[in-house]
């Protein structure tokens, strides 16, 4: 006869553990089995810290790195990339456009010239568009880079492109690699920190995969800010737990998982573990510092423009950069603009308008953080990026005084951080249609920037699914000549 009580006992001590009955079902080989999944599912260098700072692969000169992205795709042919013979044959047709290459394919016009005058700047003679009065005075601290392309005219893949190098959602971003490759100079602060439009215009198309890590560890991804309220989740504990008690949670939080790591001393995930709340807790002192605007000096507000209405918000995302870089913050990026079109530099519908207005936020703010960094000692150490997802076309975009994406043209700068100030690389086209000398892709310039940080981004890999990534793919080459 069945005995019910045996049926339903609990099981015997050696077998109350999933891990337990794998290790004695089968001899053992369950274990083996599970062991061999374990390995397959590699841990990166210092996996028990994965945030400890690491030696690069050489002597690059940037620690750090402030990427200022322009969301929605600036127009080189309006801001930095000067093109005369645009002007000349303004309202001429140009043959044999392919209708396909921009987004709307039935409102195709023809060349139209900038509509904003330019002038020469700097010991370099620097040609820049009147948008950016600040910013025209640093043009002998920049490498432009002309001849930059990309293969989508979508904002979505585009924006991938340019933040993970690929075209499509799933992979780490540029931020997550350098953090992954470097480690954080900071035990108190995210080393990877990401600022976004305040003034509700939405996040950029992708959202969140834009920094995400990809199949990198999660500790890689970047820490968004919110534009509202709390710029950091749960950054302030709540009132009814003190700072003595938090820190026994967390001392017995380390004690019970230590009691793990002695008894599977090969599984990393223990340490990693109690370093999420470690510095979570450690955040909780350093962030609000970081953050506190208030003790900068009225001289400083008044340079980043913190006192100019319309160019605030993104003075105090500039202003809290250069303040986590100098707190030990390994990359940090800004996204001008929102979501799309009139709410970002999508300038499909007036040019002069979205462009003239987003210029009105953002020059002043990034002129003065090239200051600021420099007079600090930091721009030296500190890669400043500045650049969108692609260009813009030279003709019209049919009944809006716009134009339309155009990746097949891009203009980048870099300062700081190892650069060859006050050059000029590559050139797109007289009428800035395509990149036409010394052609740069995404993957070169990722290799370029992993360079200047001291990152071979070759040896830079991480292995998933039995084969070795990298940001770079299998291409890439460093772009010698706007390096130092």
């Amino acid at each position: 006869m069945l005995n019910r009580s045996r049926l339903f006992a609990p099981p015997d001590a050696a077998y109350r553990s999933r891990r337990e009955f794998l290790s004695r079902a089968g001899g053992g080989l369950g274990m083996l089995a599970l062991a061999d999944l374990l390995r397959a599912d590699e841990k990166p260098p210092h996996a028990e810290d994965p945030l400890a700072p690491k030696k690069p692969h050489f002597g690059g000169k940037a620690k750090a790195v402030i990427w200022l992205f322009m969301n929605g795709g600036p127009s080189h042919v309006d801001t930095w990339d000067h093109k005369p013979e645009l002007e000349k044959r303004d309202g001429q047709e140009l043959k044999g456009f392919d209708p396909n290459t921009g987004f709307f394919t039935g409102q195709v016009g023809p060349l139209m010239k900038s509509p904003f005058k330019w002038s020469k700047h700097g010991q370099c003679g620097k040609m820049v568009s009147e948008i950016f009065p600040h910013m025209a005075k640093h043009v002998d601290k920049m490498a432009f880079v002309h001849s930059l392309w990309s293969d989508s005219n979508n904002h979505s893949p585009a924006l991938f492109k340019m933040n993970t190098g690929m075209g499509r959602m799933g992979y780490p971003c540029v931020g997550s690699w350098v953090t992954y490759g470097l480690g954080s100079a900071s035990r108190d602060l995210p080393a990877f920190c990401v600022m976004y439009d305040t003034l509700g215009r939405g996040i950029p198309k992708g959202h969140a995969l834009n920094w995400g890590a990809g199949f990198l560890p999660t500790v890689y991804q970047g820490t968004a800010f919110k534009p509202q309220g709390e710029p950091i989740d749960n950054l302030l504990r709540p009132a009814d737990v003190t700072s003595e008690r938090q820190r026994s949670q967390l001392d017995l939080l380390a004690k019970l998982n230590k009691t793990g790591t002695e008894k599977h001393p090969g599984e990393a995930d223990w340490t990693a573990r109690v370093e999420s709340y470690e510095l979570a807790y450690r955040m909780q002192m350093a962030a609000p510092d970081a953050l506190d605007l208030a003790k900068e000096t009225k001289e400083t507000h008044k340079l980043y423009g913190l006192d100019n209405p319309k160019a605030t918000h993104f003075a105090k995302q500039c202003l809290i950069a250069r303040r986590l870089v100098e707190r030990g913050v390994r990359f940090v990026q800004i996204y001008s603009g929102g979501m799309e079109n009139d709410l970002s530099w999508d300038g499909h519908n007036d040019i002069a308008k979205n462009h003239g207005g987003f210029a009105q936020e953002t020059d002043q703010p990034i002129a003065a953080l090239l200051d600021d960094l420099q007079r600090r000692g930091l721009l030296d150490s500190t890669l400043v990026i500045w650049g969108g997802e692609f260009g813009r076309l030279p003709i019209v975009q049919k009944g809006n005084a716009g134009r339309d994406h155009n990746p097949h043209a891009i203009t980048y700068w870099l300062a700081g951080g190892g650069v060859r100030a006050g050059t000029s690389y590559g050139a797109s086209d007289e009428i800035g249609f395509k990149a036409a000398e010394n052609r740069v892709s995404v993957n070169d310039f990722h290799a370029t920037v992993l360079h200047l940080m001291g990152l071979d981004h070759k040896k830079l890999t991480y292995r998933y699914n039995g084969r070795d990534f990298r940001l770079t793919d299998v291409a890439g080459t460093v772009v010698k000549d706007v390096l130092a």
